[in-house]
């Protein structure tokens, strides 16, 4: 009879551990039967959790349960879908969501009020949520390589934001948004659809990485000789033929730049108009002199 009893306990535990949630195979294996917090490494500034090219096509359920994580990786897998449950990890100071397959953000980003790097880069990206913009702390935002063409006009919000990459995208025109963000030292729109520079750039003040290459730009606007921060200036690859004389304002600029790293003014793949290929040849200080001189004459 005792051996009947304990057979029938034996089989009632059984049939709790049966009833517990099951986690998907993959899930299982990156946990390896290890509790998800063990998964965090501790560094002297930040709690991080890196899942790089772990192959998930979704976010694993027990990320959420760990609100503690400051730094998360969850790059180079194949991401369809960001759940709503990312607002729950309002901790998170970088984010990178780069090289995924994702088609939007949820709207829940904007609870991420530490967040101050965010990379979505490489994505499918066709809209950016305008709640994005309730972050605003972020520093450094990277949306290059999706399809995206506009951009919210809440952005205007983002005062903190110091680095934008917006480089390959669907861009034909610079977001009005991107005018107010005073405190931008950087700015990539390369490799998109751009006609034009509108007058309003010289509002970047703090502007001092400016790669608009590879775009439809025809003309160089005046305005862009007022950003007297400028040390890199890359507008290789456009449609450009003339140069505005007060070019020569933009005294920290090095040189005339080959090596994309390099800072300096880029020009090179341009219709220019003679003389001035030839002046170029000659270096940053021959073209700025021509310029000077040329706009005393006129």
């Amino acid at each position: 009879m005792g051996t009947e009893h304990s057979k029938n306990k034996g089989r009632r535990s059984m049939f709790f551990l049966k009833k517990g949630p099951k986690l998907p195979a993959w899930e299982d294996a990156l946990l390896s039967g290890k509790e998800p917090k063990s998964l965090l490494k501790r560094g002297l500034r930040y709690v991080s959790l890196s899942l790089i090219m772990k192959g998930m096509t979704s976010a694993p359920d027990f990320l959420w349960g760990l609100p503690e994580v400051q730094k998360l990786n969850l790059s180079r897998n194949q991401l369809v879908l960001i759940p709503p449950s990312l607002g729950k990890l309002d901790r998170l100071v970088v984010l990178n969501l780069g090289g995924n397959c994702l088609k939007c953000l949820p709207k829940e980003i904007g609870l991420l009020r530490n967040l101050k790097v965010l990379f979505v880069n490489m994505n499918c990206l066709t809209e950016v949520p305008a709640e994005l913009s309730l972050c605003r702390k972020l520093e450094v935002l990277s949306l290059s390589h999706n399809c995206i063409s506009q951009l919210p006009l809440s952005f205007t919000d983002l005062t903190s934001l110091r680095k934008l990459n917006l480089s390959n995208n669907r861009f034909v025109h610079i977001p009005l948004c991107i005018f107010a963000l005073r405190s931008l030292d950087f700015l990539h729109l390369g490799s998109n659809r751009l006609e034009n520079i509108a007058e309003s750039v010289q509002y970047l003040v703090n502007l001092q990485i400016f790669i608009i290459e590879n775009n439809n730009i025809r003309t160089l606007p005046r305005s862009v000789c007022f950003i007297t921060t400028l040390e890199l200036l890359n507008i290789d690859y456009n449609a450009i033929q003339t140069l505005p004389d007060d070019l020569y304002l933009l005294r920290r600029l090095p040189r005339i730049a080959w090596n994309p790293m390099d800072k300096g003014l880029h020009i090179a793949h341009n219709p220019l108009s003679r003389p001035l290929p030839e002046v170029i040849e000659g270096g940053l200080d021959v073209l700025y002199n021509y310029l000077r001189e040329k706009k005393e004459h006129n």
